[in-house]
């Protein structure tokens, strides 16, 4: 994926036109300026040695280079440090000119670019540890039909590219790149070359995981951690500088530990800091006319970092939980309307507010104790509960009218349920990297599917609900292959829709929680699984005493306000994974029974009354058709 730095000439055009938009946007503008400082110090380097030219087109790249750095710091807002940096750049100017050292030259670019990024504002670390087991399914995605599987430059499609895809595996270049370079140029490319820019593609937490997994193939996994570099560090600093500060064995230590981060526990604070910071890219970007990748980025603020502390916040203040979605999608809904950058920087500025709301709430960066129980209580049992319902109403069913056979059918579709969840699991985790979006999406998509089919079912036992209607259903086709297989495949859909969110919200409890919380995360869940299962014996129990008529009705009432709930639930799905806007209307809201005060979300569920209404008066017109003709 990273093309040589030869064709970084290409980057000429580009770096100019961003230097014309940098007062619009100083942090974008010193993004760039120190993108160029980073493959000046890494590249400079093997251009020149012991004072002679050795690569003399490489050499009068980094004159070019010079020169549009220049014109990028002057164009960036007037401030105090300016003067100081143009002076730096000057400087570095002259070393080149005059053919310095290599280490010497690279040196002075990174001092330049740190204080650049002070001066600006940027950060040049991650907000949440990368972890390069999310990194490699990005890897084998976007980067090895170029670079190759191992990384050397050797894959498929790069055969014939001028220039040739990188060797990732250099470790003379790798170490001169700190992780924040690899980040920036993911998310930058190199114009003229085939290294496309990915921040279209890849949000930033994806970035930063993939530039771990690339910082990987220098690494030995081997070394003994003498020494714990903090995440700033692993993040600005380059291995060549901690060997020379450090020694060589630090430097390999270094190279291990930015391959593979440190686990922190990932706490509230961790989330909402990714989630504040996402917005104020998206706002940027949107500043800079980039109406679709503002969009992008505010989707993922939401979905990376605030929905997974909802559960726990939920359990302290729904009212700010609500409050704080509300506002979130508002900016959202902004960005989508094309609103004037006043009002949406205003509506931003709501949101951060209630951010900062939700994290006093939550705390620092840990749960307490009890906390952590009563979080993973509601997951499961929320989560689960819908899924309980139905799956019980069936087989309630199906015993109470002697359907023996069709058991099976149903605890395949649930047994195929729980293992296509736990294969989805892992796929995201280990072969392929499903978004926040993509989670929504499939959740959303599930729900609707879902509610679809309780519906059909619902109005399938109305229509049978009088003993005459039922055995000549019987007489017809009884619960044959057909009818087997519907209800295998609603089990399987009543539990899917569920397991995936369920996996998803323990893995980041596990991780909110800590160790001292794991205990109380594990009780809540044994817990819950313990009131599921018991609300499903109480089911079957209670149903067995109720004649085959009332029963039919209550469970044909259950499951049509069940497909009420699952499309309430699909719409807002949808619009969370950014499929489309919201609508706000004055309205209550009540999660419980997907009731949202949104006119999408309301409207998706007037259609499954409608249709109740509809298939429930087609019913009751052909029962008194069966009455007359009798």
């Amino acid at each position: 994926m990273f093309a040589s730095p030869r064709l970084l000439l290409w980057l000429l055009p580009l770096l100019a036109l961003f230097s014309l938009n940098a007062l619009a946007d100083p942090v974008e503008g010193a993004a760039q300026a120190l993108h160029l400082l980073d493959y000046i110090g890494a590249d400079y380097p093997a251009t020149v040695n012991a004072g002679q030219v050795i690569d003399e087109a490489e050499y009068r790249e980094q004159l070019e280079f010079l020169g549009v750095l220049q014109g990028l710091i002057v164009a960036l807002p007037a401030r105090a440090e300016r003067a100081e940096l143009e002076q730096g750049v000057v400087g570095l100017r002259q070393a080149i000119a005059q053919h310095q050292d290599g280490t010497a030259v690279a040196r002075q670019a990174r001092q330049i670019g740190a204080q650049l990024a002070v001066a600006y504002e940027v950060s040049q670390a991650p907000v949440i540890t990368p972890d390069p087991a999310r990194g490699a399914p990005l890897y084998a995605q976007h980067c090895a039909v170029c670079h190759g599987d191992s990384g050397v430059g050797d894959g498929p499609a790069g055969i014939g590219l001028e220039p040739p895809p990188a060797n990732l595996r250099d470790p003379a270049r790798l170490d001169r790149l700190s992780l924040y370079d690899l980040f920036n140029t993911l998310g930058l490319g190199i114009e003229g070359t085939d290294m496309p820019a990915f921040a279209d593609q890849l949000d930033e937490r994806q970035r930063w995981d993939l530039a771990v997994y690339i910082a990987g193939f220098s690494a030995d996994a081997g070394v003994p951690k003498d020494k714990t570099f903090n995440l700033a560090e692993l993040a600005r600093q380059t291995p060549g500088e901690v060997s020379s500060a450090q020694g060589e064995a630090a430097a390999a230590i270094f190279r291990a530990q930015r391959a593979q981060p440190p686990l922190v526990q990932r706490g509230p604070k961790q989330l909402l800091d990714y989630t504040r910071a996402t917005l104020e890219q998206s706002l940027a970007a949107y500043r800079d006319g980039e109406r679709d990748q503002a969009y992008d980025l505010s989707v993922a603020a939401y979905l990376e970092g605030f929905e997974l502390v909802e559960s726990s916040l939920n359990n302290i203040d729904a009212e700010v939980r609500k409050d704080t979605e509300k506002a979130l999608m508002a900016y959202r809904q902004s960005l989508q309307d094309g609103l004037p950058l006043a009002q949406a920087a205003q509506r931003l500025e709501l949101a951060k507010g209630k951010l900062q709301e939700s994290a006093k709430l939550l705390g620092g960066d840990g749960l307490s104790q009890s906390l952590s129980f009563v979080s993973s209580l509601l997951i499961l049992l929320r989560e689960g509960l819908e899924a309980i319902l139905v799956l019980a109403a069936v087989l309630a069913f199906l015993r109470n009218t002697g359907q023996q056979s069709a058991l099976r059918s149903v605890h395949i579709g649930w047994s195929l349920a729980l293992l296509a969840g736990l294969l989805t699991w892992g796929a995201a985790a280990y072969l392929l990297d499903v978004s926040g979006a993509q989670r929504e999406l499939l959740e959303g998509a599930t729900a609707l599917f879902a509610s679809v089919m309780v519906l059909w079912l619902g109005v399938w036992m109305h229509d049978r609900r009088h003993a005459a209607a039922w055995q000549d259903y019987i007489k017809s086709s009884l619960v044959g292959g057909g009818g087997r297989f519907g209800f295998a495949v609603l089990a399987f859909f009543s539990v899917y829709r569920e397991l995936f969110e369920v996996i998803l919200f323990y893995e980041t409890l596990w991780l909110q929680a800590g160790p001292a919380g794991h205990g109380a995360v594990l009780a809540g869940a044994a817990t819950a699984t313990v009131l599921l299962v018991g609300l499903a014996w109480v089911i079957l129990r209670g149903s067995a005493r109720l004649p085959l008529g009332i029963f039919f009705g209550i469970n044909a009432a259950l499951l049509c306000a069940l497909s009420v709930v699952f499309a309430g639930h699909g719409v807002k799905a949808l619009q969370e994974a950014g499929v489309f806007g919201i609508h706000p209307v004055p309205f209550f809201d009540f999660d419980w029974l997907g009731i949202h005060a949104d006119a999408y979300s309301l409207l998706a569920q007037a259609i499954a009354l409608l249709a109740i209404a509809v298939l429930f008066g087609r019913s009751r017109l052909a029962e008194r058709r069966r009455i007359s003709a009798s």
